[in-house]
């Protein structure tokens, strides 16, 4: 994959799932930012694939 397609995916993924994602709006005013961030990142789906498409761009 190379490097635009993969940026194109990972805006189009945060486009459609990250904008208006109740959790993360729930977990920031209940938690703060940095436990509704940790929560994106380790346990959410989206994020997990983000995440993938991150490394595979840092491996280029």
């Amino acid at each position: 994959m190379d490097k635009k397609t993969a940026v194109k995916e990972l805006t189009g993924l945060q486009d459609t799932y990250c904008s208006d994602c109740f959790i993360k709006k729930h977990f920031r005013k209940g938690f703060g930012k940095k436990y509704a961030h940790s929560f994106c990142i380790q346990q959410c789906t989206v994020g997990e694939k983000i995440k993938e498409y991150g490394n595979a761009l840092l491996k280029k």
